[in-house]
Formats: C-alpha cells, structure tokens, sequence
C-alpha cells in the first residue's frame, strides 16, 4: 500500500522525470509519464495564434510535443516544490535557460506548474502557467499577428 510520502515522492519524480525527457528531447518517454487520458493545459493560451488551450490523450501529446527538440535548446533549473495536503497534487516553480534552434535568440522563462498525478505516478492533468510570448519572442514568431487577433 502506498502511504502519502510514498505517493508524493512518485508524483514529483514524474514531474522531475518530465524537465529531464523535455530537456533531453525524449519525448516518447516524456508522453509515458502521463496516464492514456493525460491532459496538458495552457490557463494562458493566446486566443487567435492557434495555440491550444489544451492537449488531451497521449497520441495528441505526442503529436503536439514531437517538434519541440528541433524548437528549443533548453535546460529547466531551480527547481522547488511547494508543500501541498494532497499527496497526488504537485506544485513547482521552475526557470528555463536555453535558446531557440532557429533563431539563437534566448529562451528564459519562468514557470509554475500544477500536475495531478495518480497514486502510481502517472500525470493526469498538468498545468502549464507560463508565457507564451516569450517562446514566440525567441521563435521571431509575429507578434503583430498575435497582438492584432488579441485585441480584436
């Protein structure tokens, strides 16, 4: 039987396990770490540049995450983990230090997630607080086409 520290230390390695597959571009391994019905989410999606506000399943993270070693060139550091009363809830803050493939433009960012796990340690529902706009900034996306489909 899984007691509660047992249950949090495996939700917390999954998160770990995840900076680690992303970093390293194993993304199959990545997509292993979530249950079949996984869910990814992105609370700050910007309306109208065809970024999702979430990805369901593992197929869909797969297919949405494939790319993301030809994009980036990252390292995730400064880890902390906030205490939480629920075993299977991890909460983290984290930077990124790394640069866009493409354009050799800094990638830094600053993040907190919200995952729910199972007691086996399996992502369930990750909750992606980040900017988007400094991923677009590093990408040299257009930013006036985002500012424009913002404010309309």
């Amino acid at each position: 039987m899984n007691t509660s520290e047992n249950i949090q230390a495996l939700g917390q390695q999954a998160f770990k396990n995840h900076l680690k597959y992303l970093s390293s571009g194993r993304i199959e391994e990545w997509v292993d770490l979530f249950t079949e019905d996984g869910v990814l989410e992105f609370p700050y999606a910007p309306e109208g540049t065809g970024f999702p506000s979430n990805v369901i399943g593992k197929k869909a993270l797969f297919d949405y995450m494939k790319n993301f070693p030809e994009h980036f060139k990252v390292e995730f550091e400064n880890l902390h983990f906030h205490a939480t009363a629920e075993p299977t809830l991890v909460i983290a803050e984290f930077t990124s230090n790394g640069q866009a493939i493409s354009t050799g433009k800094p990638y830094l960012q600053k993040y907190i997630s919200v995952v729910t796990t199972t007691p086996e340690g399996k992502i369930a529902r990750y909750v992606d607080f980040w900017n988007p706009l400094t991923a677009f900034e590093a990408l040299n996306a257009p930013l006036d086409k985002f500012l424009t489909a913002t404010a309309e």
